[in-house]
């Protein structure tokens, strides 16, 4: 979807309330007009996180972050403006679409559709493992795999039926378009001697125990299903890519983990469903799984939103090291370092957490190696160093992986290693990774949301031009006086100056709609100063006199630095006398100026 209209924008966030919206993530403590809570972008013991609710801002002592709910959603769930607006568009139901593209209504109708169809079907199947017989099978299994209850209402666990068209008929019943359905990918269309059969579906999820996949915002967008009877079948079988579910964009879990992750500045990735699960529940939530054991390029991307560390935990047979080995280039490719945490065999992380417990669990993930050091030891297992033919092995398979890093540091670093391992001088694996050759590192994607990730720098302008921000941001009626006696050109602070000549402007083009919309046109530096100069919206005394008076300061200041600036040049040994006479008359006549009213 294209950019949004102002008024689109202005629309969503009149139906955003700061409160309401910030209340949803924080515990939020009523302090005189305003709120409090500690805050969510550092780690704090007394809360300094401010949020006004006549002005609709937020705004952090301790660490200068502030801005509008916008920004409060784009640093909370460190996403870009455009995914901010849509999802506090979504809380207040109200629906974005492109005025002028038919196609585009279409296609965001539909996606509306298979979000509907997914939330509900979700619901169903969560009822029938709940309370129906046909959940039972399901029941017994997560009873036997020590999945609780807790587990169960929190990941939303489900059982769909063993039928041929229980779906099909539910969808029905609820007034569904078949052909809708089917592209959900909850039904498949019968086929007849190769041709399909237009009249008749069945069911895709048959006697399963169902997973809910959702993406960021937590919305139901497919399923995994594990079988429970027939072990010849498919142990899981999976949504289809849909208009709103694409496989390899979407982890299992972060809608729920995203912000221990960042909390925790590492994520870990596990295998499947249950061992995330299992993590979850044993107090480990900087924890993601991608669906099945593909780790792709996106999956990198969408990562690094959330930390610079990934910590690889799959299972220890053969299949999982793989897949664990499988996934280092995306990461790389992402600039996230990496590490391998290994789970003792025959464990995974479910079963491991179930016997020791998750504290044991995070020891492992504490003494994970770097990478390259577990892949060093694994390739001396895989190939008999002892021969020329395993030195040889080792030697490539670790040129051609440490390469992938770009890193010069790093490159020499497991040169000296990989030589210590082998018993040869390190001065021959230098060489022999140089003539290894060098795969093709792609280039580091830096995402629109990057600007997000780092927290506002405190600001400090002299107290003089900070208090007329806060005279000018908080009194509307004072600016026409300002506009006619202030030149913005004796703020000596740039920032100020800048944000007073954008709210002078707005005056001039009668284009001021508020502060909250206001703070969208500021860059991260001037939103901060800005939040920080109208968060404590008390009643100012005299605001007009206060105004001419700061005002004829402002003035006063910019000619006594001027006034310094001759007298400075005025010094110089070398100056001609005709000169130094021209600069004193300059002097007076800015002394003049000083003593003239305004």
């Amino acid at each position: 979807m294209p950019g949004f209209s102002s008024a689109t924008i202005e629309r969503v966030r009149a139906a955003s309330d700061i409160v309401d919206v910030i209340g949803s993530f924080l515990p939020l403590k009523k302090a005189g007009a305003n709120f409090l809570a500690l805050c969510p972008f550092h780690k704090e013991k007394t809360p300094s996180f401010n949020v006004n609710p006549h002005r609709q801002i937020f705004h952090c002592f301790g660490c200068h972050k502030g801005g509008d709910v916008f920004t409060f959603v784009k640093e909370y769930e460190n996403i870009g403006f455009v995914d901010a607006v849509r999802r506090l568009a979504d809380r207040a139901k109200i629906p974005l679409e492109s005025s002028s593209d038919p196609a585009e209504r279409q296609s965001r109708h539909l996606k509306d559709q298979l979000l509907e169809i997914h939330e509900k079907i979700a619901q169903r199947w969560q009822n029938c493992l709940a309370n129906e017989a046909a959940g039972q099978a399901a029941r017994d299994y997560l009873a036997g795999r020590g999945v609780g209850a807790e587990a169960v209402k929190l990941f939303r666990l489900g059982a769909s039926p063993d039928g041929w068209d229980d779906t099909v008929n539910w969808a029905r019943s609820k007034g569904y378009d078949p052909a809708v359905t089917e592209k959900s990918g909850l039904i498949i269309r019968k086929t007849e001697e190769g041709k399909p059969d237009e009249g008749r579906y069945h069911d895709r999820f048959r006697g399963r125990l169902m997973f809910p996949i959702c993406d960021e915002q937590g919305r139901v967008i497919g399923f995994s299903g594990r079988i429970l009877a027939d072990e010849k079948t498919a142990k899981y079988v999976n949504s289809p890519e849909t208009p709103i579910f694409t496989k390899g964009k979407v982890f299992y879990g972060l809608d729920k983990s995203k912000r221990a992750i960042l909390d925790a500045g590492f994520a870990i990735i596990c295998e499947g469903q249950l061992d995330l699960i299992a993590c979850f529940m044993g107090g480990i939530q900087n924890v993601v799984a991608p669906q099945g054991t593909a780790f792709t390029e996106q999956h990198g991307r969408i990562l690094k939103r959330y930390a610079d560390e990934a910590v690889l935990c799959f299972d220890s047979d053969e299949a999982g090291q793989e897949a664990a080995m499988r996934s280092l280039d995306h990461l790389l490719s992402s600039g996230m370092a990496v590490r391998v945490a290994v789970v003792p065999a025959p464990h995974d992380p479910d079963s491991f957490i179930k016997e020791f417990g998750g504290k044991k669990f995070m020891e492992i993930i504490g003494k994970a190696q770097g990478f390259f050091d577990y892949y060093l030891t694994r390739l001396c297992q895989q190939n008999d160093p002892n021969t020329d033919k395993g030195r040889l092995a080792v030697l490539q398979a670790m040129a051609d992986a440490v390469h992938k890093t770009g890193s010069a540091v790093l490159i020499d670093t497991y040169a000296q290693k990989t030589a210590l391992r082998l018993g040869v001088a390190p001065e021959a694996v230098r060489a022999g990774f140089s003539r290894a050759k060098k795969p093709k590192i792609e280039a580091q994607h830096a995402g629109a949301d990057a600007e997000a990730a780092a927290p506002g720098a405190a600001i400090r302008p002299p107290h003089q031009e900070f208090w007329l921000l806060k005279l000018l941001l908080l009194n509307d009626d004072l600016v026409p006086q300002a506009v006619l006696r202030l030149d913005t050109t004796w703020i000596s602070y740039s920032i100020v100056r800048k944000i007073v000549e954008q709210r002078f402007a707005a005056q001039r083009s009668e284009t001021w709609h508020g502060l909250a919309a206001f703070l969208d046109e500021c860059d991260s530096a001037e939103r901060t100063l800005v939040t920080e100069a109208v968060a404590e919206d008390r009643p100012i005394p005299n605001k007009e006199q206060q105004l001419s008076d700061m005002i004829l300061k402002l003035r006063n200041q910019f000619l006594d630095r001027q006034i310094a600036e001759l007298s400075q040049k005025a010094a110089q040994p070398d100056i001609a006398h005709a000169q130094q006479v021209e600069l004193e008359r300059q002097k007076q006549k800015l002394k003049e100026q000083k003593r003239a009213a305004l």
